[in-house]
């Protein structure tokens, strides 16, 4: 059974349609964020250094490209449903934060935002939404959407190198890796979110 499914993805990994497909899932990922993105580049990462496809440089590219393009479209959501996405309670005091985020730490926040379950997203379609600069939204989400696919493909690159002879071994390495990091950076943003909570200074309405 296993070896079934390693040599089905297998196939699937040497397949030309791998990249058209990878961009589709980074830049779907975008805006609809159940997509799972980063698994698939892990994925491909793992097989990329145990059995040598596919090509690593080129799904680094392609990953990142598509990534880039999912940012842009949900950027243009925001800027479109603006006024919409700002009713409501809840989605005002949301928006309120990300405009303070944005005035206090600018463009990097789109690429710490990568890191965090469902902040890219959330990100980009606050920054559409309060019309942040469209040249330095791109010059931001570049730096952004590179990192995040050379963090991810490696990741699998080097959970494959690792277990070269046993590729679901790799696959669960690298995994493992990814959901350690993303646990870290979730426990850092809830203590940082309960800290700013207790300062009345940040936590008050601004002039």
């Amino acid at each position: 059974m296993t070896q079934a499914i390693l040599d089905t993805l297998h196939d699937v990994m040497t397949s030309p349609w791998i990249y058209p497909a990878l961009f589709a899932l980074a830049m779907l990922d975008g805006f609809f964020p159940v997509v799972p993105a980063e698994t698939s580049v892990i994925t491909v990462g793992v097989f990329a250094a145990s059995t040598g496809a596919p090509d690593l440089g080129l799904v680094i590219v392609v990953a990142a490209l598509g990534a880039f393009a999912g940012d842009h479209v949900s950027y243009a959501i925001g800027r479109t449903a603006g006024s919409r996405l700002r009713g409501g309670r809840r989605s005002g005091k949301a928006f309120a934060w990300a405009e303070r985020a944005l005035a206090e730490r600018g463009g990097l926040v789109l690429v710490v935002a990568r890191y965090i379950p469902g902040g890219r997203t959330a990100c980009t379609l606050t920054m559409g939404a309060v019309t942040y600069p469209r040249r330095s939204f791109a010059l931001f989400d570049g730096v952004a959407a590179v990192s995040w696919a050379l963090y991810s493909a490696l990741i699998g690159y080097v959970g494959g190198a690792a277990f070269e002879n046993d590729p679901v071994k790799g696959l669960l390495l690298g995994l493992g890796i990814a959901l350690s990091i993303t646990a870290v950076v979730e426990m850092v943003r809830h203590v940082r979110r309960r800290r700013t909570a207790g300062e009345p200074a940040l936590a008050g309405p601004r002039d």
